[in-house]
Order: C-alpha cells, then sequence, then structure tokens
C-alpha cells in the first residue's frame, strides 16, 4: 500500500471536485426570492459563513468519451499511468454519496462505489482516508499551523464553486436567470459566462442557496452545448448539526492501516515528492489556462487504454472531450485544459 498522503486525499475526493450531477430538483416551483443583481448573488455567496449540515449528493458526467470498464488499472511502477485512468474513470462514471459538516474543523465525506465506499474523515487534526474495498486506511495527524477552517468545505460543492468563481472578471459575464430550487431549497442561479471564444466552456451555472449562500449545484456547459458536461449538487440538504459520532473514526478489524507524517512534519520527503512529481505549472490565465504536467519517464502515450481513448495529433496524443482537452505530448509532458487543441499546442510549444 504505498500510497502517499498527497496522493490518497485527492484521490478519494476526485469524483466530487471533478463534478456532475442530474436535476436534483424541479427547476420550477421555488419559493420566491428577493430580486438580487448578479454581483448581489455573487457577494451572497462569496461571504457566506460556516453552517454545519448533512447531505446527500449524486455525480454524473457526459464528456462523449466511452464509460470504462470497472477495475480497469494500467501496470505502471511509479503509478502515472494508473493515476491517469483513476482520473478517466472518475471523468466518465456516475458517483453519488454524503457529506457531513460540523464544526470548523470536522467533515466527513462517504462516496459510494460498486463494490465498496471511500471515506475521508477530518475531526480536528485527525484526519483519516479509508478504502472499504481494500480495507485499508492512511492516517495523518495535522501540526497546529495545517488545520484551516475552510478544511469542512473542500470535498463539497463549495469547493467547487469557489474555484469557479475566482475566474470571475473582466473574462467573465455575470447573470441570474429565474430562481431555482436544488434539494428542496430556494436558490438563485448565477450564471458565469466566458467573453472569450478561446476556451471549451460555454457557461458555469451556480445554484446559490437565498437564505445561507451556499452553493446547492454547479453544473458547466460546454460551447454549443444543451445539457451540462458535468454537475455536483445535493440531492437532499439538512441545515443542522450531525451527529458528532460520524467524526470519530476506528479502522475496521484487519485493515491495513498506513500512518502518514504531514509535510511539515517530514520536509525531506515532501521535498523528495515534490522533485519526483511535480506541481504543474499554469500558463495563461482565466478560462484559458493550460496546465502543464511532466510524466517523467513514464510514456502514458503508450499506454494501452489511454492509446485506444487518444488520437495522433502533431507533438503528441490527444485525448478530446467535450470540455477538456489532453494532450500527452512526445516529449513525456502532459497538458490539460478546458481550451481547443491549437490551445495546447501553443502552450507546448512556448
Amino acid at each position: 500500500m504505498a500510497r502517499t498522503w498527497s496522493r490518497w486525499l485527492p484521490a478519494a475526493a476526485v469524483p466530487l471536485v471533478v463534478a456532475g450531477s442530474v436535476a436534483f430538483a424541479a427547476q420550477a416551483g421555488a419559493d420566491e426570492l428577493p430580486e438580487r443583481t448578479p454581483e448581489d448573488v455573487l457577494t451572497l455567496l462569496a461571504d457566506r459563513d460556516h453552517q454545519p449540515f448533512s447531505g446527500e449528493f449524486e455525480q454524473t458526467s457526459d464528456l462523449g468519451l466511452p464509460q470504462l470498464p470497472g477495475g480497469v488499472d494500467l501496470p505502471d511502477a511509479d503509478g502515472d499511468a494508473a493515476a491517469v485512468t483513476a482520473a478517466l474513470e472518475a471523468l466518465t462514471s456516475d458517483h453519488s454519496g454524503r457529506v457531513f459538516v460540523g464544526e470548523q474543523d470536522q467533515a466527513r465525506l462517504q462516496v459510494f462505489e460498486s463494490f465498496g465506499e471511500r471515506d475521508v474523515i477530518v475531526n480536528g487534526d485527525e484526519v483519516w482516508v479509508y478504502d472499504s474495498d481494500e480495507n485499508a486506511a492512511t492516517h495523518a495527524t495535522l501540526p497546529p499551523d495545517a488545520r484551516t477552517a475552510g478544511l469542512d468545505q473542500r470535498f463539497t460543492p463549495d469547493e467547487v464553486a469557489d474555484r469557479v468563481i475566482e475566474a470571475v472578471g473582466p473574462s467573465t459575464e455575470l447573470t441570474v436567470r429565474e430562481d431555482v430550487e436544488v434539494a428542496g431549497r430556494a436558490a438563485y442561479d448565477l450564471v458565469l459566462t466566458p467573453r472569450t471564444d478561446a476556451t471549451l466552456v460555454g457557461e458555469v451555472a451556480i445554484a446559490v442557496d437565498g437564505e445561507t449562500g451556499q452553493p446547492l449545484r454547479v453544473s458547466v456547459t460546454a460551447r454549443g452545448a444543451d445539457t451540462p458536461a458535468f454537475q455536483i449538487g445535493y440531492t437532499s440538504l439538512e441545515l443542522a448539526a450531525p451527529d458528532a459520532d460520524l467524526f470519530e473514526f476506528t479502522p475496521p478489524a484487519g485493515a491495513e492501516v498506513e500512518e502518514i507524517a504531514p509535510p511539515a512534519q517530514d520536509q525531506a520527503r515532501d521535498d523528495a515528492e515534490q522533485a519526483e512529481h511535480p506541481e504543474p505549472t499554469v500558463v495563461g490565465t482565466g478560462w484559458e489556462s493550460v496546465a502543464i504536467l511532466d510524466a517523467g519517464a513514464t510514456d502514458l502515450g503508450g499506454e494501452p487504454l489511454l492509446a485506444q481513448l487518444t488520437t495522433a495529433v502533431d507533438g503528441g496524443r490527444l485525448l478530446g472531450t467535450d470540455l477538456v482537452n489532453v494532450l500527452i505530448a512526445d516529449d513525456g509532458r502532459v497538458l490539460v485544459g478546458a481550451v481547443p487543441l491549437e490551445r495546447l499546442q501553443a502552450a507546448a510549444a512556448e
């Protein structure tokens, strides 16, 4: 179970941050809300207070990719190709689960799968990640300076919404459509539309709770499409503090447990991992930004599954979807962006 903390946590959260869900509640009949300008709704969203809650969510995605068979894995010594496969599975599969948020540093995420579930539990300075299919857990104790008030929201539509509104600026047009109802809550339908043609994104819609400002659903629609390619949101929501016992975790009998030292406590290991798996470089801004990752010596383009899903283009192989393009360059780099292929090729040449 050679997993590092930096890879365990994102892997457990991939189904949520990638996005997606069908329409969760009737779009009509929402309680009438006070009229607000787009800027007012954006402020309501940005200035929301911490709110304990519990909720069920659903996620779907429709990117124009074939659904991968369950359990697919790629043989790869350092896990780079397998990580790409896991991301592809998340992009092409539906997911559901539950989220529980307590005090500022208490949260639990449960993602349901065909043969089990994955759990992320945060309780003060204790963090657990558990995979029931493998009966394997990873545990870390966070130092005081690593405990943040935002820890409770990172695996919910809140995080997706926060990332989206970072793009708000001169390149984005804001509008508010007719009120909607999501998970039984009346919400404003805030729409962000790119003012540039150099992106595959047509619009992003955020259902903002009219009372609390909490994001209830985030949907992303590709340019020229009528239905979302990604959506994430709640099917049910209860604005009350969950039972405190939900944030306590004891590994089941026979579980394989790995203790992970947080980076601040193991700087040498953190530096080594950073050297082996550096953070992506981002070129461009806003809707036109491109992330560039170095896959090292791994020949991702030569992996059978990726070779099947990609097509040969100038400079490498393209994994093309309605909303996101991935260029596996001949030099081993991987370029990702919600942009046309030409933008990725230009970024690769810079």
